[in-house]
């Protein structure tokens, strides 16, 4: 497994975009596809529906026999944590995701809320959890499949990326955006993947939720997906399910772990849209990424793939 060339600190406050290398989390034994399951914005001690999504989830993920969950930022409400003995932890996570079939690695980014509290005992937890996984605030998963195929997973803190946040409770003010895009860009383009997933907080395209597209992102990360060949940005932020495929990258939104919020709002002919807490599950192979999204009692709202 690769390491950080430089200090977590110097990452967060001062590197050059050339110092950033990937923290890759190692691969699982080759099978012939990836099976994992996806969820976002869910920690709310147990409430608002939290343990009705995490049981359907935790069926799927059996049913799939899912390899790792993918966990997409704003991990818990409405502050973050303080500490990695917060309570959050055991009210939120620990005891709430206890199917046998999602004590598997968790590979967990930020959002914004997560930026209210201490971000450091998010990344520290790793330390006191199996599943946790967060070894950096932007790292990466090499998957092999069994016929030679590489998958890889390309996790990014979009937080900091948002001009709104900008002197805000939200801390991002010290977080360096140049490097990490810098890193985002290299790192995309030095992968010799056939499949390549983006994972964000924030939606880059939306037709619902917290404001539309986010003008941000698609000044920022949406060129480097595009030059990259990128087939799938997944998402949360928005409290919904959605797919929606723009300038050939296919845009999912898995936000309905614990909270469903606002209107799902008027999806195009193609794409979906749905208010309804839920989960997303995934089966990578090596010609095609297919995807369903489910509501909170495990039924199956929305199906897609994407061919690579």
């Amino acid at each position: 497994m690769s390491q950080l060339s430089i200090s977590r600190r110097s990452v967060l406050i001062g590197a050059g975009g050339a110092a950033l290398t990937p923290t890759t989390v190692p691969a699982a034994p080759r099978a012939p596809s990836l099976p994992l399951v996806v969820v976002g914005d869910w920690g709310r001690y147990g409430t608002d529906d939290q343990k009705a999504v995490a049981n359907a989830m935790g069926r799927t993920a059996a049913e799939i026999r899912s390899r790792f969950v993918i966990s997409l930022g704003d991990n818990f409400y409405e502050d973050g944590v303080e500490s990695v003995t917060d309570r959050h932890w055991q009210d939120s996570f620990e005891q709430v995701y206890t199917a046998p079939s999602l004590q598997t690695k968790w590979d967990v980014i930020l959002g914004n809320h997560d930026y209210r509290g201490s971000v450091q005992a998010q990344l520290d937890y790793v330390k006191h959890s199996k599943r946790w996984q967060m070894p950096d605030r932007v790292f990466t998963r090499l998957e092999m499949l069994s016929d030679g195929t590489v998958v890889e997973f390309f996790y990014i803190d979009t937080s900091p990326m948002i001009s709104a946040y900008r002197h805000t409770k939200v801390a991002i003010d010290d977080q360096n955006v140049p490097a990490q895009l810098a890193w985002l860009d290299a790192t995309l383009g030095r992968s010799k993947a056939g499949v390549k997933i983006v994972v964000g907080h924030h939606p880059i395209h939306t037709v619902t939720g917290h404001g539309r597209d986010q003008k941000d992102l698609i000044h920022l990360v949406k060129p480097l997906l595009l030059r990259h060949g990128v087939h799938l940005y997944i998402n949360g932020h928005d409290h919904n399910l959605q797919s929606i495929t723009r300038d050939g990258v296919t845009f999912v939104t898995c936000g309905g772990g614990g909270a469903v919020l606002g209107d799902a709002g008027e999806a195009k002919p193609g794409d979906f849209a749905a208010k309804a807490y839920g989960y997303m599950s995934m089966e990578v192979s090596a010609k095609r990424i297919g995807y369903r999204l489910f509501d909170e009692d495990g039924k199956a709202l929305y199906a897609g793939q994407v061919l690579t």
